[in-house]
């Protein structure tokens, strides 16, 4: 399975989003140090979910982390736009 696809059936699953938007950025960083040539080293997540709801910055990032399990010991990079929607 490709990894926008595991990010994707993990992050559905965990935080039932409204909006989910997983774009892979490792492109933009070939040559980098933390490119590790398999072209899925760098993602961004946009993600609107209810769940963030009265969450801290901090407390959501974790939830996304706690979301991803060990598919984070393969992201070099992981940007996030996160919202209750609200």
């Amino acid at each position: 399975m490709q990894m926008q696809s595991i990010l994707e059936d993990r992050l559905k699953k965990a935080l039932n989003p409204s909006h989910l938007e997983v774009r892979n950025e490792s492109a933009k960083h070939a040559g980098h140090a933390g490119d590790d040539g398999t072209g899925e080293s760098h993602w961004h997540v946009v993600i609107v979910s209810e769940r963030f709801a009265g969450q801290s910055r901090l407390a959501r990032h974790r939830a996304v982390h706690a979301a991803l399990g060990d598919a984070m010991g393969r992201i070099h990079a992981l940007s996030m736009e996160l919202s209750d929607g609200a």
